[in-house]
Protein backbone atom coordinates (compact mmCIF):
# COMPACT_ATOMS: atom_id res chain seq x y z
CA UNK A 1 0.00 0.00 0.00
CA UNK A 2 1.50 3.16 -1.34
CA UNK A 3 1.75 6.74 0.42
CA UNK A 4 0.63 8.28 -2.77
CA UNK A 5 -2.62 5.52 -3.19
CA UNK A 6 -3.67 6.98 0.24
CA UNK A 7 -3.71 10.27 -0.57
CA UNK A 8 -5.77 9.89 -3.79
CA UNK A 9 -7.71 8.04 -1.58
CA UNK A 10 -7.91 10.53 1.23
CA UNK A 11 -8.80 12.84 -1.80
CA UNK A 12 -11.58 11.40 -3.10
CA UNK A 13 -13.34 10.70 0.07
CA UNK A 14 -13.01 13.75 0.71
CA UNK A 15 -14.20 15.35 -2.28
CA UNK A 16 -17.18 12.04 -3.02
CA UNK A 17 -16.61 12.77 -6.81
CA UNK A 18 -13.92 11.33 -9.09
CA UNK A 19 -13.41 14.43 -11.47
CA UNK A 20 -13.32 17.22 -8.57
CA UNK A 21 -10.37 14.68 -6.70
CA UNK A 22 -8.64 14.33 -9.98
CA UNK A 23 -8.72 18.41 -10.40
CA UNK A 24 -7.44 18.87 -6.76
CA UNK A 25 -4.62 16.12 -7.10
CA UNK A 26 -3.91 17.57 -10.81
CA UNK A 27 -4.32 14.33 -12.44
CA UNK A 28 -6.42 13.03 -14.95
CA UNK A 29 -9.65 10.97 -14.12
CA UNK A 30 -8.59 8.01 -15.35
CA UNK A 31 -5.75 8.15 -13.58
CA UNK A 32 -7.50 8.19 -10.40
CA UNK A 33 -10.15 5.89 -11.05
CA UNK A 34 -6.85 3.24 -11.85
CA UNK A 35 -4.98 3.88 -9.11
CA UNK A 36 -8.56 3.58 -6.63
CA UNK A 37 -9.11 0.43 -8.00
CA UNK A 38 -6.16 -1.07 -7.81
CA UNK A 39 -6.15 0.08 -3.98
CA UNK A 40 -9.71 -2.12 -3.82
CA UNK A 41 -7.86 -5.31 -5.62
CA UNK A 42 -5.16 -4.83 -2.89
CA UNK A 43 -6.70 -4.78 0.00
CA UNK A 44 -9.56 -7.20 -1.00
CA UNK A 45 -12.75 -5.28 -0.65
CA UNK A 46 -15.02 -2.35 -1.99
CA UNK A 47 -14.15 0.90 -0.79
CA UNK A 48 -16.67 3.30 -2.41
CA UNK A 49 -20.17 2.96 -2.80
CA UNK A 50 -20.71 4.29 -6.82
CA UNK A 51 -24.04 6.07 -7.15
CA UNK A 52 -25.84 8.98 -9.64
CA UNK A 53 -23.98 11.75 -6.73
CA UNK A 54 -20.90 10.28 -6.71
CA UNK A 55 -18.95 8.33 -4.38
CA UNK A 56 -19.76 7.71 -0.55
CA UNK A 57 -17.48 5.32 1.83
CA UNK A 58 -18.30 1.91 2.53
CA UNK A 59 -18.08 0.69 6.13
CA UNK A 60 -14.35 -0.72 5.19
CA UNK A 61 -13.46 2.96 3.78
CA UNK A 62 -14.11 4.64 6.61
CA UNK A 63 -11.73 2.33 8.12
CA UNK A 64 -9.25 2.99 5.72
CA UNK A 65 -9.80 6.78 6.24
CA UNK A 66 -9.32 6.59 9.77
CA UNK A 67 -5.67 5.02 9.33
CA UNK A 68 -5.47 6.96 6.55
CA UNK A 69 -5.82 10.31 7.89
CA UNK A 70 -3.18 8.98 10.54
CA UNK A 71 -0.79 7.48 8.31
CA UNK A 72 -0.68 11.01 5.94
CA UNK A 73 -0.76 13.34 9.22
CA UNK A 74 2.31 11.65 10.52
CA UNK A 75 4.05 11.76 6.85
CA UNK A 76 3.36 15.38 6.77
CA UNK A 77 4.41 15.92 10.22
CA UNK A 78 8.02 14.04 9.41
CA UNK A 79 8.61 16.36 6.19
CA UNK A 80 8.06 19.37 8.62
CA UNK A 81 10.13 18.54 11.13
CA UNK A 82 13.08 17.63 8.43
CA UNK A 83 12.62 20.74 6.71
CA UNK A 84 12.21 23.11 10.13
CA UNK A 85 14.31 26.36 10.21
CA UNK A 86 14.68 28.16 13.73
CA UNK A 87 13.39 31.40 12.44
CA UNK A 88 9.32 30.64 12.06
CA UNK A 89 8.47 30.59 8.32
CA UNK A 90 5.74 28.27 6.09
CA UNK A 91 2.07 27.50 6.68
CA UNK A 92 0.18 27.51 9.49
CA UNK A 93 -3.27 26.74 9.85
CA UNK A 94 -4.89 27.38 13.35
CA UNK A 95 -8.91 26.98 13.47
CA UNK A 96 -11.41 28.62 16.06
CA UNK A 97 -14.94 28.90 16.84
CA UNK A 98 -16.52 31.87 14.72
CA UNK A 99 -17.33 33.87 18.25
CA UNK A 100 -13.40 33.58 19.12
CA UNK A 101 -12.72 34.41 15.44
CA UNK A 102 -14.67 37.51 15.11
CA UNK A 103 -13.35 39.31 18.28
CA UNK A 104 -10.52 37.50 19.51
CA UNK A 105 -8.18 36.64 16.97
CA UNK A 106 -7.96 39.71 14.54
CA UNK A 107 -5.43 41.82 16.86
CA UNK A 108 -3.60 38.90 17.37
CA UNK A 109 -3.25 37.72 13.76
CA UNK A 110 -2.04 40.87 12.90
CA UNK A 111 0.73 41.09 15.49
CA UNK A 112 1.80 37.60 14.77
CA UNK A 113 2.07 38.79 11.21
CA UNK A 114 3.74 41.90 11.59
CA UNK A 115 6.70 40.17 14.07
CA UNK A 116 6.77 36.79 11.63
CA UNK A 117 6.01 37.89 8.15
CA UNK A 118 7.14 34.56 6.77
CA UNK A 119 4.42 32.69 8.16
CA UNK A 120 1.47 31.78 5.70
CA UNK A 121 -1.01 32.09 8.55
CA UNK A 122 -4.61 30.60 7.48
CA UNK A 123 -7.68 30.34 9.93
CA UNK A 124 -10.59 27.99 9.65
CA UNK A 125 -13.64 28.38 11.29
CA UNK A 126 -16.44 25.69 12.87
CA UNK A 127 -17.74 24.71 15.85
CA UNK A 128 -15.47 23.20 18.83
CA UNK A 129 -16.23 19.53 17.61
CA UNK A 130 -15.48 19.75 14.08
CA UNK A 131 -12.17 21.85 15.10
CA UNK A 132 -11.20 18.83 17.25
CA UNK A 133 -11.55 16.33 14.82
CA UNK A 134 -9.42 18.40 12.75
CA UNK A 135 -6.51 19.03 15.18
CA UNK A 136 -7.09 14.78 15.53
CA UNK A 137 -6.75 14.34 11.42
CA UNK A 138 -3.48 16.81 11.66
CA UNK A 139 -5.45 19.18 9.18
CA UNK A 140 -4.79 22.00 12.01
CA UNK A 141 -1.86 22.78 14.01
CA UNK A 142 -4.31 24.23 16.57
CA UNK A 143 -7.51 25.23 17.19
CA UNK A 144 -9.21 27.53 20.04
CA UNK A 145 -12.42 25.72 21.17
CA UNK A 146 -15.18 26.33 23.41
CA UNK A 147 -15.11 23.25 25.53
CA UNK A 148 -13.08 20.62 27.18
CA UNK A 149 -11.32 17.63 25.33
CA UNK A 150 -10.53 14.60 27.19
CA UNK A 151 -8.96 12.81 23.61
CA UNK A 152 -5.94 10.94 24.63
CA UNK A 153 -3.95 12.63 21.64
CA UNK A 154 -5.19 16.17 22.51
CA UNK A 155 -3.71 18.85 24.90
CA UNK A 156 -5.41 21.45 25.65
CA UNK A 157 -3.90 25.33 27.18
CA UNK A 158 -6.64 27.26 28.90
CA UNK A 159 -6.42 30.59 26.75
CA UNK A 160 -9.57 32.94 28.13
CA UNK A 161 -12.49 32.93 30.85
CA UNK A 162 -15.52 34.62 29.52
CA UNK A 163 -18.65 35.05 31.37
CA UNK A 164 -21.86 34.48 29.48
CA UNK A 165 -24.95 35.64 28.87
CA UNK A 166 -28.59 35.16 27.42
CA UNK A 167 -29.23 37.86 25.24
CA UNK A 168 -32.84 39.55 23.87
CA UNK A 169 -33.82 42.47 22.06
CA UNK A 170 -34.10 45.65 24.36
CA UNK A 171 -37.76 45.29 24.01
CA UNK A 172 -40.26 42.89 25.75
CA UNK A 173 -40.95 41.48 29.15
CA UNK A 174 -38.37 38.99 31.12
CA UNK A 175 -40.69 36.20 31.46
CA UNK A 176 -41.38 35.93 27.99
CA UNK A 177 -37.69 34.61 27.83
CA UNK A 178 -37.72 30.93 27.62
CA UNK A 179 -40.59 31.14 25.36
CA UNK A 180 -38.80 32.55 22.66
CA UNK A 181 -37.02 30.28 19.81
CA UNK A 182 -33.20 29.93 20.37
CA UNK A 183 -30.40 31.19 17.36
CA UNK A 184 -27.73 29.19 17.23
CA UNK A 185 -24.72 27.87 15.74
CA UNK A 186 -25.37 24.09 14.73
CA UNK A 187 -24.85 20.98 16.60
CA UNK A 188 -21.33 20.70 18.50
CA UNK A 189 -21.69 24.50 18.70
CA UNK A 190 -20.57 25.03 23.31
CA UNK A 191 -23.06 27.83 23.14
CA UNK A 192 -25.82 25.65 21.99
CA UNK A 193 -25.52 22.83 24.13
CA UNK A 194 -25.16 25.75 27.27
CA UNK A 195 -28.27 27.12 25.93
CA UNK A 196 -29.86 23.86 25.82
CA UNK A 197 -29.32 23.45 29.09
CA UNK A 198 -30.42 26.27 30.77
CA UNK A 199 -33.70 26.51 29.00
CA UNK A 200 -34.13 22.51 30.31
CA UNK A 201 -33.29 23.52 34.22
CA UNK A 202 -36.42 26.48 33.02
CA UNK A 203 -38.64 23.52 32.34
CA UNK A 204 -38.46 23.88 28.36
CA UNK A 205 -37.57 20.24 26.94
CA UNK A 206 -37.98 21.27 23.05
CA UNK A 207 -37.31 24.71 22.38
CA UNK A 208 -37.82 26.10 19.00
CA UNK A 209 -34.22 25.98 17.39
CA UNK A 210 -33.14 28.52 14.53
CA UNK A 211 -29.49 27.68 12.88
CA UNK A 212 -27.41 30.85 11.75
CA UNK A 213 -24.31 30.40 9.77
CA UNK A 214 -22.59 33.61 11.11
CA UNK A 215 -22.12 35.17 13.77
CA UNK A 216 -23.69 38.28 12.39
CA UNK A 217 -26.78 36.97 11.37
CA UNK A 218 -27.42 35.56 15.00
CA UNK A 219 -26.77 38.91 16.62
CA UNK A 220 -29.41 40.96 14.00
CA UNK A 221 -31.68 38.39 14.61
CA UNK A 222 -31.79 38.91 18.17
CA UNK A 223 -31.94 42.83 18.07
CA UNK A 224 -35.20 42.26 15.56
CA UNK A 225 -36.51 40.41 18.22
CA UNK A 226 -36.64 36.81 16.43
CA UNK A 227 -35.44 35.07 19.69
CA UNK A 228 -32.84 34.43 22.00
CA UNK A 229 -29.28 33.66 22.21
CA UNK A 230 -26.07 32.94 24.31
CA UNK A 231 -22.79 35.00 23.79
CA UNK A 232 -19.85 36.64 25.71
CA UNK A 233 -20.42 39.96 26.55
CA UNK A 234 -17.43 41.10 24.10
CA UNK A 235 -19.39 40.03 21.59
CA UNK A 236 -22.57 42.04 22.11
CA UNK A 237 -21.08 45.26 24.24
CA UNK A 238 -21.67 47.69 21.83
CA UNK A 239 -25.53 46.90 21.25
CA UNK A 240 -26.24 46.38 24.81
CA UNK A 241 -24.48 49.95 25.29
CA UNK A 242 -27.39 51.50 22.95
CA UNK A 243 -30.01 49.58 24.12
CA UNK A 244 -30.89 47.40 21.37
CA UNK A 245 -29.70 44.32 22.89
CA UNK A 246 -30.66 43.35 27.15
CA UNK A 247 -28.33 40.79 29.01
CA UNK A 248 -29.52 38.50 31.49
CA UNK A 249 -27.31 36.75 33.98
CA UNK A 250 -27.27 32.43 33.97
CA UNK A 251 -27.12 30.69 37.10
CA UNK A 252 -23.40 30.54 38.31
CA UNK A 253 -22.84 26.85 37.13
CA UNK A 254 -23.17 27.49 33.65
CA UNK A 255 -22.30 31.19 33.68
CA UNK A 256 -18.82 30.85 32.37
CA UNK A 257 -16.70 29.21 29.79
CA UNK A 258 -12.93 28.79 28.70
CA UNK A 259 -11.71 28.91 25.75
CA UNK A 260 -8.72 26.55 25.03
CA UNK A 261 -5.99 26.41 22.85
CA UNK A 262 -5.18 22.15 21.72
CA UNK A 263 -3.19 20.67 19.92
CA UNK A 264 -1.83 16.77 19.01
CA UNK A 265 0.12 15.32 21.57
CA UNK A 266 2.21 14.35 19.20
CA UNK A 267 2.59 16.64 16.11
CA UNK A 268 5.68 18.63 15.88
CA UNK A 269 5.59 21.84 16.92
CA UNK A 270 7.36 24.21 14.42
CA UNK A 271 8.62 27.38 15.04
CA UNK A 272 6.28 28.95 13.60
CA UNK A 273 3.30 27.19 16.22
CA UNK A 274 5.65 27.42 19.16
CA UNK A 275 6.16 31.31 18.28
CA UNK A 276 1.87 31.72 17.85
CA UNK A 277 2.04 29.43 21.04
CA UNK A 278 4.34 31.95 22.83
CA UNK A 279 1.98 34.74 22.40
CA UNK A 280 -1.11 33.38 23.85
CA UNK A 281 -0.69 34.10 27.51
CA UNK A 282 0.42 37.57 26.83
CA UNK A 283 -2.36 38.34 24.25
CA UNK A 284 -5.33 37.09 26.66
CA UNK A 285 -4.12 37.38 30.25
CA UNK A 286 -7.59 38.49 31.16
CA UNK A 287 -11.45 37.51 32.39
CA UNK A 288 -13.97 39.43 30.57
CA UNK A 289 -16.76 41.03 32.24
CA UNK A 290 -19.04 44.35 31.66
CA UNK A 291 -20.56 46.65 34.17
CA UNK A 292 -22.88 47.36 32.18
CA UNK A 293 -26.93 46.82 33.75
CA UNK A 294 -27.86 42.99 33.31
CA UNK A 295 -30.84 41.42 34.95
CA UNK A 296 -30.39 38.16 36.82
CA UNK A 297 -32.63 34.92 35.32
Amino acid sequence: MESGDLRIFQCVAQEGNLTKAAAKLGYVQSNVTARIRLLEAEVGTTLFIRHNRGMTLSPAGEMLLTYADKIIGLLNEASKALGATSTPSGPLRIGSTQTAAAVRLPELFAKYYKQYPDVSLSLATGNSQMLIDQVIGYELEGAFIGCSCDHPDIESVDVFDEELFVVSSGVGPEEELTRKPILVYSMGCSYRQTLEEWLLSSGVNRPVIMEFGTLEAIISGVTSGMGISLLPEIVIRQQIETGNLRKHSLPSGISRMMTRFITRKDAFVSSALGAFMAMLPREYDMIESGSTSEVEL
